[in-house]
């Protein structure tokens, strides 16, 4: 690795170690949502040797006035004014304790169906099982993992699974609106083939490392890999002032780009020598009992300067992204969540559109696709909303959530962003407005 390729890899969780001021400790992934009253205990249908089973429903609406094609900026609740089954998972795992002192084990298998999974696909696994339906088949993980009595602790987790990048995550769960951010959406990965180990360095200070094979990605040069290079991961997370501090500061690198092939029309014959950095930190503080903040920091860079050009020079692309989260529980079962965030995409790349059932797949594997990039613009949004799990409910309901929220969308500079059109006299698509507003709540349901 080069020195310019390390420190653009090492910038985000230097930076964010900067900003705390002792080190602390942080799970095998970020840390959870800021105090989400309506996480529900674990439900499963059996539960042997330590052994799970368990069924997760989701679905939801959004509203938009404007009645506009698609929710501009917004991926897994593109679809406006119809009710959608977001995830249908199915999973069974063995978790390992966090206090486990000796050798122990786990695993995790978890399918899906459902609308995500067009954006959640393992590339070369089901990514083309249902290429005309907007509901889909995915494996959102399959992995196994080992722990080993090594300092505090050393967990290796090896198969498919979800990225630790990041603050909000697949698992609606644990997310504290139904709509994602742009920094969720455009500026991480979503999961990895590959091993990652997390060693419990002290009581309070956690190190990650992995090598995978890229971003949403298995074997197979263009099969499952849309390069014939391997991507890496490395991090820490800390705690501090008795639990109440705590943060993940991570980066992904290696190229990411399809190369240039028969089956890849749209790729690159030097994908391999251009790298991708994705780097990712979130600091929460819980202040009481009932507040929480958390400050989410991105930066995403593109080494390949022939992704982009502009005026006939090409550059390569680049975008950033701050978003600030507040949760407050204001009853047993309510909790009020605001995120406030700004996305900058300069070069107009990592922000786009996905009308067809198969476009973010094809998009990945360089193949043909009716995506539409998004102007070089600043986007802000605001989402205020609550998650309530209601009391007094059947066992068998007892896990629901429902998350309703509203949402404000603006370009802060440059082109209109939002709804967009196909202008025919110049062949390119353009924003019709500079905001937008949506309307949505889903609900969440374990068995």
């Amino acid at each position: 690795m080069t020195t310019k390729r390390f420190l653009l890899s090492a910038t985000t969780a230097l930076f964010a170690a900067g900003l705390l001021a002792a080190p602390a400790y942080a799970q095998t992934v970020p840390a959870a949502p800021a105090a989400p009253a309506a996480a529900a205990p674990d439900t499963c249908f059996t539960m042997v040797l330590g052994i799970k089973c368990g069924l997760q429903i989701e679905g939801g609406v959004s509203f938009n006035p404007s009645a506009p094609k698609t929710n501009s900026g917004q991926l897994f609740t593109d679809h406006p004014n119809q009710a959608t089954l977001n995830q249908m998972a199915l999973s069974i795992e063995r978790d390992i304790p966090k206090d486990a002192s000796t050798w122990d084990y786990g695993f995790k298998f978890q399918g899906l169906y459902g609308s995500d999974a067009r954006y959640t696909h393992f590339l070369g696994i089901f990514d083309y099982a249902l290429p005309n339906s907007r509901y889909q088949f995915d494996i959102t993980e399959a992995s196994v993992s080992v722990h080993a009595p090594l300092l505090v602790g050393l967990d290796v987790k090896a198969g498919l699974y979800p990225t630790p990048l990041g603050f909000e995550y697949i698992d609606p769960s644990l997310n504290p609106f139904y709509s994602h951010s742009y920094i969720f959406n455009f500026g991480i990965p979503l999961k990895h083939t590959g091993i990652l180990g997390v060693l419990h360095a002290t009581s309070s200070l956690d190190v990650y490392g992995g090598i995978d094979t890229g971003v949403n990605t298995t074997f197979g040069n263009q099969a499952g890999d849309n390069n014939g290079a391997i991507g890496g991961l490395f991090g820490f997370g800390f705690t501090a002032l008795g639990g109440n501090l705590t943060g993940v500061a991570l980066s992904h690198f290696g190229p990411e780009n399809a190369s240039l092939g028969s089956s890849q029309p749209w790729g690159y014959s030097n994908a391999n020598h251009y790298w991708r950095y994705e780097n990712d930190a979130n600091i929460t503080y819980k202040w009481n009992d009932k507040l929480s903040t958390t400050l989410e920091l991105n930066y995403i860079k593109d080494e390949n300067p022939d992704l982009v050009s502009s005026s006939g020079s090409a550059k390569a692309p680049e975008a950033w992204g701050v978003a600030g989260y507040l949760a407050y529980t204001l009853t047993d079962t309510v909790t009020l969540n605001v995120r406030g965030e700004v996305f900058r995409d300069g070069k107009g790349f990592y922000v786009a559109w996905f009308p067809g059932n198969t476009d973010f797949v094809n998009a990945q594997y360089g193949k043909y696709n009716t995506s539409v990039s998004g102007p070089h613009s600043t986007y802000g949004e605001l989402t205020v909303g609550a998650t309530w799990k209601p009391a007094g409910l059947p066992s068998a309901i007892s896990g629901l959530m429902i998350r309703p929220e509203i949402r404000f969308d603006q370009t802060l500079g440059g082109p209109a962003a939002f709804s967009p059109a196909y202008n025919t006299s110049t062949g390119t698509w353009y924003g019709k407005s500079n905001g937008n507003v949506t309307f949505a709540s889903d609900f969440i349901l374990q068995f």
